[in-house]
Formats: C-alpha cells, sequence, structure tokens
C-alpha cells in the first residue's frame, strides 16, 4: 500500500464513512473512494462490507489497521514536523523520564532550564525504563532519564549524578546523634515499607540485607518510590530509598540516614546511539544533572 492508501484507510476505519472521511483528510469524497478503490486493487482483495452507506471493516482490514497503525501516526508525525519547520517553528525537546526522577528533580531542572530556552518546546513522558529504551530506540523520545542502566547496545548511558542507598523514617525516630551514623541491616526496626517485585532498587535492598544475615520482612508494598516516601512523611513505616526522592521529602516529616556499608545510586541520561542531541536537549540534560547534584549537597 502507498502512503496516501494508508492515510484514507486509516481516516476511514476511524470515522466509518466515506464523507467523514473526506472531512478529516480536507479532501473531496471521490477523491476518497478512488483511492480506497485503488488500494483495494492492488491488495487484490475487498477491506470494507459496505452497507446503506457505512463501510464496515472486514477482519482483513482490522489486521491491516493494526500493522499499519504506527506507519500513520510517523506520516502524521512527518506532516507536522514539514509544518512546523515551514513556519520557522523551535525546536522541539521530547523527554522521558522514570516517575522517580520526574517528581523528585526534574521540576526545579526544568524551570531553570527554561530560563536560557524560553520559546523551546518541550514535551515530557514518564515511563519505566524498559519503555523509554523503545521509546528512543524508534525516535520517539530525545533525552531520557533513569536510575538503571539499561546495558542496550543502542542506548548511551551516561550517568549525571550520584548518591548513595538512604534510610527514610518518620521524624523522631532516631535522635541526632543517631542521624549522624549510617545504619546497617541489623539497626532496622518498626514498620517497613518495601518496594515492588522486579524493581532493581527493591532487589538490591532485599540483597544488601541478606548479605548481612537479615531477612526483610515488608508488611507494606508499593510500586513506587513516591508512594514509600509518602507514606514515611505520614509516619506509616521506614523505607529504604534512592537518594534523589530521599532528599525530596518534607525534612520536617523525616529523617535520613546512609545505608551501611554505602551503596551508590546513579542518575543515568539515556540517549540513542545513533541520535546525537540538540543544543537545547544537552542543555536541558546539563540542567537536571546539576539539580540533582545540588539536591543531595543540601541534605
Amino acid at each position: 500500500m502507498r502512503l496516501r492508501h494508508i492515510e484514507v484507510f486509516h481516516a476511514i476505519m476511524q470515522v466509518g464513512t466515506i464523507s467523514g472521511a473526506a472531512q478529516v483528510l480536507h479532501i473531496s469524497q471521490p477523491a476518497v473512494t478512488k483511492v480506497l478503490q485503488h488500494a483495494e486493487l492492488q491488495l487484490g482483495m475487498p477491506l470494507f462490507e459496505r452497507v446503506r452507506g457505512k463501510l464496515y471493516p472486514k477482519p482483513e482490514a482490522h489486521r491491516l489497521f493494526a500493522e499499519t497503525e504506527k506507519l500513520n501516526r510517523d506520516l502524521q508525525g512527518i506532516r507536522r514536523l514539514a509544518a512546523s519547520l515551514k513556519g520557522r517553528a523551535v525546536e522541539t525537546v521530547r523527554l522521558v523520564s522514570t516517575p522517580t526522577i520526574a517528581v523528585s528533580v526534574l521540576p526545579v531542572g526544568m524551570t531553570a532550564w527554561r530560563r536560557d530556552f524560553p520559546e523551546t518546546r518541550c514535551e515530557l513522558a514518564t515511563h519505566h525504563t524498559s519503555e523509554i529504551v523503545n521509546a528512543l530506540r524508534l525516535g520517539e523520545a530525545d533525552l531520557a532519564l533513569s536510575l538503571q542502566d539499561p546495558r542496550h547496545p543502542g542506548i548511551v548511558a551516561e550517568p549525571i549524578a550520584h548518591g548513595l542507598l538512604t534510610v527514610v523514617a518518620p521524624s523522631g525516630t532516631w535522635s541526632a546523634e543517631e542521624c549522624k551514623r549510617p545504619i546497617s541491616a541489623e539497626d532496622l526496626s518498626g514498620e517497613l515499607i518495601g518496594l515492588a517485585d522486579r524493581d532493581p532498587l527493591g532487589e538490591m535492598v532485599v540483597a544488601a540485607c541478606e548479605a548481612q544475615g537479615v531477612q526483610p520482612v515488608f508488611r507494606t508494598v508499593v510500586q513506587t518510590y513516591q508512594i514509600a516516601r509518602s507514606l514515611v512523611e505520614a509516619g506509616a513505616g521506614t523505607a529504604i530509598l534512592d537518594p534523589f526522592t530521599a532528599a525530596s521529602a518534607a525534612p520536617n516529616k523525616v529523617q535520613c540516614r546512609q545505608w551501611s556499608p554505602s551503596i551508590p545510586v546513579h542518575l543515568y541520561l539515556l540517549t540513542a546511539s545513533h541520535s546525537p542531541l540538540s543544543h537545547g536537549a544537552r542543555e536541558l540534560a546539563n540542567c537536571i544533572g546539576a539539580t540533582a547534584r545540588a539536591c543531595l549537597e543540601t541534605t
């Protein structure tokens, strides 16, 4: 199928009529009919049942729609890009982050960057690291942030900040002297808030405890680091978290101690190996890295 065939086919699949597709595509109804007929002729089979002016897709049409959906999105993206270039629109930076960094570091870093790039369009999204890798490889994002190095041959992982694994407890749990010292697994007490199975940080915590001969018991298990932090702030228990989430906790509600023995946690800038960053994207990464390092220095 040609690109024009795909565009018309998708419009018909979405609205169900020739007239509706014509309105969506801003072309005449005879033009839609002609393109559809040509597509079916090329494929050697009808794609729709014609019933009282409406088109009902055959099973083959549904399969074709699923296979061509990304191509149609890419075509629309190319057209939007062409329109932007024609209108001399400013650069667009597409950033994807894991939820933890999006909440703890990104807002301040983004605000600092915006002062120097007031006109640049920035699209922000959150995904888990596996989804981030796909977005970068497919060209759906320019840069990404994660606490994991995905170790993927098509992805460059550049550490831009690092801190240490941190234990966060409700205010009043430890004395001022205790807060100055690291804490080991055997010194943990009270309710422990755990992270979901297969979470890399959660697995690191369990392995660190078991290395000290301690089998941690988590009666509360959460999906995200932000929920764990919020539970600690509410007094529900103690959590072992990345340093960036710990640094973003309300200081009047929590106490923080470094884990012993020390375990480093890195913030990575992820990019596709075949796609160098634009000036605006690189400066955004620099601002985020500086923000992350600064927030750890103040804790």
